[in-house]
């Protein structure tokens, strides 16, 4: 396996886009949506995970973020393991999801292609890594973020859309605090 999109400096700035297998819209839902926000949260608060800039779309999460403790990959696959198990929780054992039947024959599908997860994938592996090591990559990378739900015609304007931190740009409140704010 080569070395492109993969995290080889711990402490780096990585630009990462965490992606639901079989892009399924999980994050259409608010309380979907929120796991993500706490779990975030969580790792700011204990295991010094810094957040640039974030966006959670329908089925998938662009971020900003580099870790203070220079341990970048086991916080994300905590994270990404933690969030997997929140959300099955939410999606497959709640009688409140209407698509249940049909999201659990796409996780338990991609799953027998993984031996690591058991009969469940949520995530892909794959978090396309990008290292930002100059100030125009990670300028370029945010705008790419704020402008996804834009480009995807959920809002018109960047810093309206609640599950994003643009609206710091505007000196407006966001669910995470964000390094660099």
């Amino acid at each position: 396996m080569g070395t492109a999109y993969q995290i080889y400096d711990q402490g780096g700035i990585y630009y990462l886009t965490f992606q639901v297998v079989g892009w399924v819209d999980i994050f259409s839902r608010k309380v979907n949506k929120d796991v993500i926000i706490d779990s975030l949260v969580y790792c700011q608060k204990e295991k010094g995970l810094l957040v640039y800039a974030f966006v959670i779309m329908s089925n998938h999460v662009h971020i900003i973020l580099r870790s203070e403790k220079e341990d970048l990959s086991n916080t994300i696959r905590d994270f990404k393991k933690f969030t997997s198990k929140k959300l099955k929780t939410l999606l497959l054992d709640n009688n409140k999801e209407s698509r249940r039947d049909w999201m659990k024959v796409v996780f338990e599908y991609h799953a027998k292609f993984n031996k690591r997860v058991g009969g469940f994938q949520l995530w892909t592996h794959n978090n396309h890594a990008i290292l930002l090591d100059t100030q125009e990559k990670l300028e370029s990378r945010i705008n790419y973020i704020y402008l996804n739900p834009v480009r995807a015609g959920i809002v018109l304007n960047e810093e309206d859309y609640l599950y994003s931190s643009a609206g710091a740009k505007y000196g407006k409140e966001t669910l995470l605090d964000l390094y660099g704010y």
